[in-house]
């Protein structure tokens, strides 16, 4: 099975401090057609106004994935991790038995734009975990978060696995997909 939603087909809310564009179902935008994919449930482009953020919170069993696109995103968590993730990281949160952190953007005169990806785990109620890592700025495909870790992935507590395609214009690439997927494939554009 295969889903795809265009960047501009999405849904958005803008909260003045937040605006943000939802592929799925989530918080103040509803769309009975786009309720999540397979164990993916949350795919938001986001852009939150200097010094704003989102102030602590609880989550669990979610891993939840931050690609910062632009700026600087500042987590802070109940385990003690405190970190600012700078354009070009990934983190992941795996909320497992329970976390409470804040999302705040860490400058105060530019905002900054991430994605926010939720999937959900296929193990529940274990310790929670933090993983960051920056990326590449090389053209080609790059995998960046996947069940076992491998190719220096950041591990995930599910069968699934994000990567990232950059392309120099006019470059295309011939994307396979491994038969044992069961889950489906699911592409978000920006």
């Amino acid at each position: 099975m295969q889903y795809i939603r265009k960047g501009s087909e999405r849904g958005n809310v803008n909260l003045g401090w937040l605006n943000s564009k939802h592929s799925f179902s989530f918080g103040q935008y509803y769309d009975a057609n786009h309720m999540g994919f397979s164990a993916l449930r949350v795919f938001n482009d986001d852009i939150v106004q200097a010094g704003k953020g989102f102030e602590t919170h609880g989550h669990r069993d979610m891993e939840i994935i931050s690609f910062v696109v632009s700026g600087a995103l500042k987590h802070k968590d109940s385990t003690g991790n405190d970190y600012v993730i700078p354009a070009g990281d990934i983190q992941v949160m795996s909320a497992g038995k329970g976390i409470r952190h804040s999302e705040m953007n860490a400058s105060e005169c530019e905002e900054v734009n991430f994605i926010q990806i939720w999937i959900e785990p296929n193990v529940t109620g274990v310790q929670p975990a933090y993983l960051q890592k920056s990326v590449s700025d090389k053209n080609g495909l790059e995998l960046l978060v996947s069940e076992s870790g491998q190719d220096g992935s950041l591990k995930i507590n599910q069968e699934a696995r994000i990567s990232k395609l950059a392309l120099s214009q006019g470059e295309s690439f011939d994307l396979t997909v491994e038969s044992t997927a069961t889950l489906g494939q699911a592409i978000c554009t920006l």
